[in-house]
């Protein structure tokens, strides 16, 4: 029997604070009558880039979308943007039953997650890790060792965009954008319940309700709740987090819009840090729960988000927004993993363990303005705004070993003592960055846009060190310039090509030998591809080949002395088709070649990302039977396979090798009626045992999930 109770070290309390606050937000604005227009007043909600074009994609049913906004501050076809995207709809986000951000990523196309505890994995694409999740256009930083990703009952879709993104982030790893769609309130009363049960006594369910808050629906709010809870195919391990978010939009006026939200997120999460190897690198045929921590394997964050963003839009298809995000992150955590490779008995020298407290603040401001114009009888557009972030940490750290020798075949996680926490290292960093950035997108001809941009970027940070005082790792960078050029040339009226060259720059903590600050890596990258969109827009496409180079990293010469001579490249070919192939026939595939290498050093040659396969191919489709009186109107079937090639990692002088794998999933679903349905999906279908990711000799060594299985009800009102 399913039952959905809090555990008391969840803040119960601060998620139901969260719901409430929405409500009084509501409360307040619907008693507000500057706001409120006349019942017989009509709202007229501008669509300036395509007519009946939907940035949502809640309830459309489609694997594809028609706008998108992830490396622009508008929401513009995906051919418009001249960048490798792709785009997670809500409906492939239920198909796939995703709950987190990396279990999403895993089956997305060019992607790369070191598997970690689900909220807690490292997400990679072109061979280098996000740095940073955008929500609605707003950056904070992403560190996966301290689960802040966000659970997906708050997000309409998720938005990919691979490869630098300065123009309009700044700093950052050259790996690209993922940003956040959130739910927003709907214009009508709609809402749903779903409760879900599967393997390893997983639990979990979702309410989500909203609608118009007044008469004339010029104020509309929305809630939702989510609480999971479940163990795991390692003994030990379980999983618990739950989440509350809140939205309000109130139509200042017909063309004005302001909108608030809070997130508030909880994890409870007995965390597993991965197998160990024999001491030569080979990988060890254990039973795939074998559990190598300790009983007082804990970890603990909250992340709570607030949001707030002014839009209008102007009578000439014009656009301004003025959004600001505040982020408060916490965790705390200690956990133990095996101390040492195996031998050949797979014996490991003791339990090494670290613990950490930490404290995050960080602000994101951003306000825009852009506006059409026509010249030489062809609608052009320009864009300019300024941007400014603030981010705060604390962070408090130790680390140990638990001596003993403890056999991987016979472990005991009640045998390890707990030790006493004493943190050593006692940090507070600050970082501030501000820009001005600028776009200009000019159609010479009809078929052809060009587009150039740049960013003017002033950063500084520091660290201090709590326990001496002493200032370390002071940064000031001015005036550093980060261009953006791209083509679009319309080949027909489904197929474009596209080329562009973007950077962005990252600062170092490098000094050399005059005690001079080493300058930013850059990342440079060049693309070009051909995208379409299919029977009127059901159906989009991408082909990309994409070069890209991270330089002026840190490297020691002769002397030991450190210079910004290093270079590192990463090159490859990407293929994605998601949408409607036939009526009621979805399907997203994609297929990634990526090469990565060192380019000079002492690495010269060699393999840059092992991690990253050379080969990825990813597909899922669904299908729904629809006809009327008949028993399997309403029947889906649906299905996918992962395929990965070899890849490896790099301990010392070490390396891990792994072979590659495929993986098949299976799903069957159906709907009894327009407001209530059933749907039954089983993971790793054929039970195929494999390591999704290599690390270490000691950690990081983790198999794929098992064969299971999720059933989901859900009821719509």
């Amino acid at each position: 029997m399913m039952s959905f109770n809090l555990k008391p070290r969840m803040n119960r309390a601060r998620l139901f604070q969260v719901l409430a606050a929405t409500s009084a937000m509501a409360t307040i604005s619907s008693g507000g009558q500057s706001f409120a227009q006349s019942a017989g007043s009509t709202i007229e909600l501008d669509t300036v880039i395509v007519d009946g074009a939907s940035y949502e994609t809640e309830g459309t049913n489609s694997y594809a979308t028609d706008l998108i906004s992830v490396g622009e501050k508008e929401a513009r076809p995906p051919r418009e943007i001249p960048q490798s995207t792709t785009v997670l709809t809500r409906q492939r986000i239920e198909d796939g039953d995703y709950t987190s951000l990396d279990t999403a990523l895993r089956e997305t196309p060019g992607i790369v997650v070191l598997n970690n505890d689900d909220g807690r994995s490292s997400i990679f694409s072109r061979g280098f890790e996000f740095d940073s999740l955008y929500f609605d256009g707003l950056p904070a930083p992403l560190s996966s060792v301290y689960g802040t990703q966000p659970d997906l009952a708050i997000v309409d879709h998720i938005e990919i965009l691979r490869g630098p993104s300065g123009l309009f982030g700044g700093t950052g790893e050259p790996a690209g954008t993922i940003n956040m769609a959130l739910k927003k309130a709907p214009e009508v009363w709609r809402g749903y319940i779903e409760g879900q049960y599967g393997t390893w006594d997983t639990k979990r369910t979702e309410l989500d309700v909203g609608g118009p808050l007044n008469e004339a629906g010029t104020i509309r709010g929305r809630i939702v709740g989510a609480y999971q809870d479940g163990d795991n195919m390692v003994d030990v391990v379980d999983n618990e987090n739950a989440v509350a978010y809140g939205t309000v939009s109130i139509d200042v006026t017909e063309k004005t819009t302001a909108t608030f939200t809070i997130s508030h997120l909880e994890r409870d999460i007995t965390p597993f840090n991965g197998l160990p190897t024999y001491a030569d690198g080979s990988l060890i045929d254990l039973d795939r729960s074998t559990y190598t921590g300790a009983d007082w394997n804990q970890f603990d964050n909250e992340v709570t988000d607030y949001l707030a963003e002014v839009e209008h839009r102007f009578e000439d298809g014009g656009h301004a927004r003025v959004a600001m995000r505040y982020s408060d992150r916490h965790a705390d955590f200690l956990y133990g993993w095996a101390g040492s490779a195996a031998d050949q008995d797979g014996n490991v020298n003791g339990i090494r363990w670290i613990g950490r407290d930490f404290d995050e603040q960080s602000l994101a401001l951003d306000a825009f303005v852009s506006k059409p114009f026509t010249l030489f009888g062809q609608e052009h557009n320009v864009l300019f705004g300024a941007d400014y972030r603030k981010i705060d940490t604390t962070l408090l750290s130790a680390s140990g070993l638990v001596a003993g020798t403890r056999n991987l075949y016979d472990w005991d996680a009640s045998s390890t003592p707990e030790p006493t926490v004493n943190y050593t290292g006692q940090t507070d960093s600050d970082q501030h960055q501000t820009g001005l950035y600028g776009q200009l997108r000019v159609k010479p001809i009809e078929r052809v846009t060009l587009i150039g941009g740049g960013r003017v970027s002033w950063y500084d940070s520091s660290t201090e060190n709590l326990l001496t005082g002493a200032t370390q790792d002071e940064i000031q960078i001015d005036g550093h310039f980060t261009p953006y050029l791209g083509a679009v040339v319309d080949l027909s009226d489904q197929i474009s090509a596209y080329a562009s060259y973007t950077e962005i720059f990252q600062p170092q903590t490098y000094f050399d030998a005059n005690g001079d600050l080493l300058d930013p890596r850059q990342g440079d990258q060049y693309e070009v591809g051909f995208k379409g969109e299919f029977f009127g827009g059901a159906l989009n496409g991408t082909v990309a080949y994409f070069h890209l180079t991270d330089e002026n990293r840190a490297q020691q010469d002769t002397n030991g002395d450190y210079v910004a001579l290093g270079e590192v490249e990463a090159r490859g070919v990407e293929m994605e088709i998601a949408g409607e192939l036939l009526a009621n026939w979805q399907l997203q595939a994609g297929y990634t070649y990526t090469e990565t290498e060192y380019l000079n050093g002492s690495g010269a040659g060699s393999v840059f990302s092992p991690y990253t396969p050379e080969h990825q191919v990813q597909i899922w489709t669904d299908y729904t039977f629809r006809e009327a009186d008949a028993w399997w109107d309403g029947l889906s079937i649906g299905g996918g396979i992962k395929i990965y090639s070899d890849f490896s990692a790099v301990s010392g002088s070490t390396t891990i090798e792994a072979p590659g794998y495929e993986v098949v999933d299976l799903q069957l679903g159906y709907a009894f009626n327009e407001n209530f349905s059933a749907k039954l999906r089983i993971n790793n279908l054929f039970d195929e045992k494999y390591y999704a990711r290599v690390g270490s000799t000691s950690v990081f060594n983790f198999y794929g999930e098992e064969r299971n299985a999720m059933l989901t009800l859900k009821a719509k009102f």
